[in-house]
């Protein structure tokens, strides 16, 4: 309970609080420890906020040349500066139509085979070698062919036609693997074989149905041009990574089959064989050659690759090699697109150690850099690291 002695006149309050006495019920200032002491531990926070997510890092734009082309070049099969590779796609196409009669047929089948020898020596096979299918038939080379000598992991190999030994459809067999009976008991028969990578078509034998002769042409065209657009289609997607075909690059042949009796009575099946050969060529390797053509580009061996091929068109000067031709020729024509390689080992290392403005400078001698923008942090850092493995390089649009 308070009394009347706790209660203290103003006038003598403030008496009191002059003469330094302490009146009862007030308190002294404390000193804001704590709120210093969060603004110390934000600032420590932030600086180091600043080092952790510190960074140095290049972005590159590649540079890209668009020039006209016009020239001469030569490739080798699987080899040197400018390689090429041959790839086949093959379709039938079928239409029924209205028969008109028999007629009396005897044909063999025929067809592509690609043979491999895996000895180091060349391997030399006589007109009307025997190849033999797993079930037995047996076809024929009509001219001799020698296979160039290779290795388990890498055979040597050369394409031939063959025949049925006998006349009839049975021999309109599949793809399928080949052995050679004149080598059995020999090295040879397990080191020379032969692989189909289409079917052999055109056997034939005794009454086949036959049709209007100018409604079979007509029917004919149509499927053709119908096999053209799905040969192409499917060409295309046999196109490796790192590969490119050109326009002009390919080439498609057509084969009249023999008409067969439809399951529907009174119609015939119509048959068209296409056969599309494209030679491709990597990317880099035709792309160095371009640009190696194109005078005015100055190019000193950089690598690039195409951002764009589609006005380049290709015309052999000789008609499409087979996989027995070392060598192509061909012409060159029409705009291309190339755009550099940005190696970012290489640009880290032109940077190291260098000032903001020094790797700017260091950066406009580098033919593949069309700009390049940099970023250090903290923004008071105006050095890269002396380690390139410690410099972060961004390859921005315009990579292939």
């Amino acid at each position: 309970m308070r009394t009347l002695n706790d209660i203290i006149p103003p006038s003598r309050r403030k008496e009191a609080e002059s003469s330094g006495q302490i009146i009862a019920g007030t308190r002294s200032p404390r000193f804001p420890y704590a709120t210093l002491s969060t603004i110390v531990l934000v600032i420590v926070a932030s600086i180091g906020a600043l080092f952790y997510f510190s960074s140095a890092k290049v972005e590159v734009t590649p540079n890209t040349v668009s020039a006209a082309v016009q020239g001469s070049f030569t490739a080798s099969k699987d080899s040197g500066d400018l390689p090429f590779k041959i790839i086949t796609a093959q379709k039938i196409a079928s239409q029924g139509i209205k028969g008109s009669g028999t007629r009396e047929v005897s044909s063999s089948a025929s067809g592509i085979i690609t043979i491999y020898n895996t000895r180091s020596s060349a391997q030399r096979l006589i007109t009307n070698t025997r190849f033999a299918t797993t079930a037995g038939l047996i076809f024929r080379i009509h001219s001799a062919v020698t296979i160039p000598g290779g290795s388990a992991a890498k055979p040597g190999s050369i394409t031939a036609k063959v025949y049925a030994d006998q006349a009839g459809s049975t021999y309109n067999v599949a793809q399928t693997s080949f052995t050679i009976p004149g080598f059995a008991g020999t090295p040879q028969a397990s080191a020379v074989y032969a692989r189909s990578s289409s079917a052999m078509t055109g056997g034939a034998s005794g009454n086949v149905p036959i049709v209007d002769t100018t409604i079979e042409a007509q029917t004919e065209k149509a499927l053709a041009a119908a096999l053209a657009q799905d040969l192409a289609a499917s060409i295309q997607t046999q196109v490796p990574s790192g590969y490119t075909l050109l326009a002009g690059a390919a080439t498609t042949t057509f084969q009249e089959l023999i008409p067969e009796s439809s399951l529907t009575t009174g119609m015939v099946d119509i048959k068209e064989q296409g056969t599309m050969t494209a030679i491709i060529f990597p990317n880099a390797a035709l792309a160095k050659a371009v640009a190696a053509s194109i005078t005015v580009l100055g190019y000193q061996g950089e690598p690039l690759t195409f951002a764009s091929t589609s006005n380049l068109v290709l015309t052999p000067k000789s008609a499409l090699p087979d996989s027995n031709v070392p060598s192509f020729s061909f012409v060159l024509s029409g705009t291309v697109s190339l755009v550099y390689t940005v190696d970012p080992v290489r640009i880290a290392a032109a940077v190291s150690g260098k000032t903001r403005s020094a790797a700017e400078v260091a950066l406009t001698n580098y033919p593949e850099v069309k700009r390049a923008f940099i970023i250090l942090r903290p923004f008071w850092r105006q050095t890269f690291p002396q380690d390139p493995a410690s410099i972060t390089v961004v390859v921005g649009p315009g990579t292939y």
